[in-house]
């Protein structure tokens, strides 16, 4: 067996075949879902600002939190038991959820306890949900079509994005929380639909069922901890969390607020990075990623901190959204190239675990970064703190150029891993 400096040079011919249509029918129903997603996020979001900051952040929190506490598990329950079976178990839960919400926000409006309980029972069915959901491309399509087929989940899920929050805004001043929920649970009975259907087709194993689900879960990050892309990816994906996703979200609009700017230029900039992120995804999806997969994810992570020194440098509103945009592209490089390298480089019987790790390293990076940013804003300036995510994002692309794991692999990592085992 070739050793990891060496790889194939060629992909299959079945890289450019049509995706199969089983991917195409569950990448729909996922995308209409998360437009209902967003829609009723926003919902909640405006329905609990009613009651004041500390209700709203308490929301938010209620949802973030058990989720985190739970991914590690969702992932092994994920591998244990299947991941179809844990996403038709979360639709059929949310359906019943969000239905229960129409009901009682009609009933009793939306008090702090109800909208705080509902968080918590979205936070706790995510957990089990999104590694479940992660994994299903790897079980969909072949390998060699994989980044193609991840590249145009990333494109879908950004349009997503975009209609989700004005469809919100439209829906709550038309029909209040519980109209929206409606339109949410119509989403989740469309993806619920598609599930029933959609078998994999690229069959990926299940864990073992002896031992426990902790001694999955340690077994879980072992596995990550103890192979050399995988270590190396998700070392990547928690330096690209902290660096790039709270400039433009946390920074972004206290870099409009202290130079006078105005609500409307910090949402064009918001606006601008997601275009960059959809042009890329597009482009991905229609030719492919790079042939150094690795490589790829290492320059994406360069390219966005070329955005973000400009960002920081910015004069006028309209410069500052070009910059960006430019963000936008090189995050949206990096995630076409390093998320069919995760899910390619997990072991079947694996899957829903690793993709739970790469939530889990996003989420915890993300808290930290949060925090850590917002107080140096506070001392130095929003624009210092855009430029120290700017280093922090050049380095990790540095970082990820100089590892040995990441720059010899190439179009399919499953082709492209050594046979024996690699030192931690």
């Amino acid at each position: 067996m070739a050793s990891p400096g060496i790889t194939k040079t060629t992909a299959s011919p079945s890289a450019r075949t049509a995706l199969p249509r089983p991917y195409l029918y569950w990448l729909a129903g996922t995308r209409v879902s998360l437009v209902g997603d967003a829609a009723l996020h926003f919902a909640l979001g405006w329905a609990a600002s009613a009651h004041g900051g500390r209700t709203a952040a308490l929301v938010l929190t209620a949802i973030t939190l058990p989720r985190t506490l739970f991914l590690l598990l969702g992932g092994a329950v994920g591998d244990r038991f299947g991941a179809r079976r844990m996403m038709i178990t979360g639709d059929v839960a949310m359906l019943a959820t969000v239905l229960a919400l129409a009901v009682a926000a009609r009933l009793w409006g939306t008090p702090p306890w109800m909208l705080v309980g509902f968080a918590v029972v979205v936070g706790t069915v995510d957990a089990f949900y999104l590694p479940a959901t992660g994994s299903m491309p790897r079980r969909l399509v072949s390998g060699e079509q994989l980044p193609r087929a991840m590249a145009l989940q990333q494109a879908g899920g950004q349009v997503a994005a975009l209609l989700g929050a004005p469809l919100g805004a439209a829906l709550v001043a038309m029909a209040g929380l519980s109209g929206t929920a409606l339109v949410d649970a119509v989403s989740f009975a469309a993806v619920l639909a598609v599930m029933v259907w959609v078998r994999p087709v690229a069959g990926a194993g299940r864990s073992p069922r002896a031992g426990g689900l902790l001694a999955g879960i340690a077994d879980g990050v072992r596995t990550a901890a103890t192979d050399s892309v995988l270590r190396a990816a998700l070392l990547l994906t928690a330096a690209a969390a902290a660096g790039l996703l709270p400039a433009i979200a946390l920074l972004g609009p206290l870099l409009a607020r202290s130079d006078g700017w105005g609500p409307g230029s910090a949402g064009l900039v918001a606006a601008g990075q997601g275009a960059g992120m959809l042009l890329t995804a597009l482009v991905a999806a229609r030719l492919g990623p790079m042939r150094r997969i690795g490589v790829g994810a290492s320059l994406g992570l360069a390219l966005a901190a070329a955005g973000l020194a400009g960002l920081a440098a910015a004069p006028v509103p309209a410069a500052a959204v070009a910059s960006a945009g430019v963000v936008g592209a090189g995050s949206g490089m990096f995630a076409c190239h390093l998320g069919p390298l995760v899910l390619a480089g997990a072991p079947d019987t694996h899957l829903s675990r690793i993709q739970s790790l790469l939530t889990l390293v996003q989420s915890l990076a993300l808290l930290v970064a949060n925090n850590a940013l917002g107080w140096f804003a506070h001392a130095a300036g929003a624009r210092s703190a855009i430029a120290l995510c700017a280093v922090i994002g050049c380095a990790a692309g540095i970082a990820g150029l100089a590892s040995p794991a990441l720059r010899g692999l190439r179009r399919a990592p499953e082709v492209d891993r050594p046979e024996s085992p690699v030192a931690p």
